[in-house]
């Protein structure tokens, strides 16, 4: 059986998957890039350096769950953050000159793609939906919180920004508050254990949606203010969650109004943490029809790479 490699170096981790023929996935390899304690992130170079050292691995072991030799039919990898003409970051470029060599060694057809079209791919990939020729899509991570229109296409999808965040992502706020409260980062899964455990109710943040802009700089002060004051750190990090759910809630009622949608994904990192997923889908509205990934495919992956060089 052919197989379709997908790849992708985002920020945080590197990824490779391959899909059958036939949609099963075959192999899901990633690790997340290592930050050191105390840290909020890594610089370009850093991020080139792990993801160049990290694929091989990677490779091989995606290569030996295959039963290799691989039969390749085509190759995919996020070559940008985003489908625009500024959307640009150095880490892309790693996974991206690894799947030409690969596709040029095997004579298969490479295939670019955004990392956001792979987390869309991803996420209905693993949501079993949306089928509809045009949906409404949540990506919310720790680069990007946006909603956006899409639309399929014979060989893609067409992404469309309809909003989003004015200045820090809602994966930020929660890896900034986490790191403050002594987390490792990223901090999203420790963070959502911590307010687990607490035994005060949750701090209180405000919810800045404006149409179809947001913001989480007030709130990422005003949580540093509580825990200033002594708040219960477990009383913060539930109030983060809380204030991420009610802004994104918020976006996505903008959202469906504007465009009379009945139906949102929900992507990227943050849509993993399980207390925000079900915030969102217990506030929105009748009719209309939200659909989650597994927590696994909500983070960074390469399956949405696959999927984008199975189409091809």
């Amino acid at each position: 059986m052919k197989l379709a490699l997908g790849i992708d170096t985002s920020c945080y981790t590197t990824s490779v998957a391959l899909m059958g023929e036939d949609g099963a996935l075959v192999a899901d390899e990633r690790r997340l890039l290592a930050v050191k304690p105390g840290g909020r992130g890594l610089s370009q170079s850093e991020m080139i350096f792990q993801h160049t050292r990290h694929l091989p691995e990677l490779f091989a072991a995606a290569a030996v769950k295959a039963g290799g030799p691989l039969a390749l039919a085509a190759v995919a990898a996020s070559t940008q953050p985003r489908s625009l003409p500024e959307s640009y970051m150095p880490a892309f470029l790693v996974g991206a000159g690894y799947a030409r060599v690969i596709a040029a060694a095997q004579a298969v057809p490479f295939v670019s793609l955004s990392h956001q079209e792979g987390h869309i791919l991803a996420g209905a990939w693993s949501a079993g939906g949306p089928a509809d020729a045009q949906f409404l899509a949540v990506h919310a991570s720790g680069g990007t919180t946006e909603v956006a229109f899409v639309k399929r296409e014979a060989c893609g999808l067409k992404v469309e920004a309809l909003g989003g965040t004015g200045d820090i992502a809602a994966g930020q706020l929660i890896d900034r508050i986490g790191v403050a409260l002594g987390l490792p980062f990223p901090a999203g899964p420790r963070l959502e254990e911590l307010a687990l455990a607490g035994q005060t109710a949750p701090a209180t943040l405000p919810v800045a949606v404006r149409g179809l802009k947001l913001s989480f700089a007030g709130p990422e002060t005003q949580a540093l203010r509580f825990l200033a004051k002594g708040q219960e750190p477990a009383a913060v990090a539930a109030g983060v969650q809380n204030c991420v759910a009610d802004s994104l809630l918020g976006l996505c009622q903008e959202a469906i109004s504007a465009t009379g949608a009945g139906a949102i994904l929900f992507v990227g990192g943050v849509m993993a943490n399980a207390h925000i997923r079900g915030r969102i889908a217990a506030g929105l509205a009748a009719g209309v029809r939200p659909y989650f990934p597994a927590a696994r495919y909500s983070g960074d992956n390469a399956v949405g790479a696959a999927c984008r060089a199975l189409v091809r």
